[in-house]
């Protein structure tokens, strides 16, 4: 069935729309579609988004995550074999990430990971046919806010949570940074890792933001408040 973007669609369904830009400039499909000789094919069930000027994708609700080339995730070392340390990731096999994936990395300066760490890493390679590879820099071998996420709490979510914690116009990050520092590292594998000034303060982040899964704007803000407010009292 031909659909368009906004609309619900299911596995089999196609995107003209995508197909006639594709022809005439560059186009981005993300998680969802896949290109078919001229079309481009649903691949899962879900709202087809776009995100100007050429990025399209499926936006659905899934628990088990499907690796994607190019996204940021949170990981957890499981085992170290030889050069390659193989990190949990959540989807259906884990993942490599070799020593030399880190900034200054040498042979003779191993960064010091061990079983257990927690990491905070981006996709090299995802494909069916191939292992899922991970790397802790960018394009200019610099680290940037990739590497180990030392102390601080980790948490699963919905990888939907995820995408709309992350979404720009989503007040929740914005709100509850108005009322006390924190850091945060969302991954798109559905795990999120918190580190405030203390416990409470943590606990409170965490749980704001899986409350605010099904919530409006404006109950988002009004939640934040009321945190805050119980927060400040609790201090007082």
């Amino acid at each position: 069935m031909k659909v368009s973007i906004g609309d619900v669609v299911l596995p089999g369904d196609y995107c003209e729309e995508i197909s006639q830009i594709g022809e005439k400039s560059r186009v981005i499909i993300g998680p969802g579609l896949r290109k078919e000789v001229d079309r481009v094919y649903i691949t899962k069930a879900g709202v087809l988004k776009k995100k100007n000027p050429g990025t399209y994708w499926i936006d659905s609700y899934q628990k088990r995550y499907v690796p994607s080339r190019g996204e940021n995730i949170i990981g957890v070392v499981t085992q170290k074999a030889g050069d390659i340390f193989r990190v949990d990731v959540g989807g259906s096999s884990t993942a490599a990430l070799s020593y030399l994936s880190f900034e200054g990395a040498t042979k003779k300066n191993r960064p010091e990971i061990q079983v257990g760490d927690i990491i905070y890493a981006k996709m090299l390679v995802a494909s069916k046919d191939m292992e899922p590879e991970l790397v802790c820099v960018d394009s200019h071998g610099k680290k940037g806010r990739l590497g180990v996420l030392n102390d601080g709490f980790v948490f699963k979510c919905s990888l939907n949570l995820v995408r709309k914690i992350l979404n720009p116009s989503c007040p929740l990050l914005a709100s509850l940074k108005n009322e006390w520092p924190f850091e945060i590292a969302a991954g798109m594998n559905g795990r999120i890792w918190i580190k405030a000034n203390s416990m409470r303060e943590t606990i409170a982040v965490g749980n704001a933001i899986l409350a605010a899964e099904f919530l409006s704007d404006e109950e988002i803000k009004k939640m934040c408040n009321n945190i805050a407010a119980i927060l400040a009292g609790h201090v007082s």
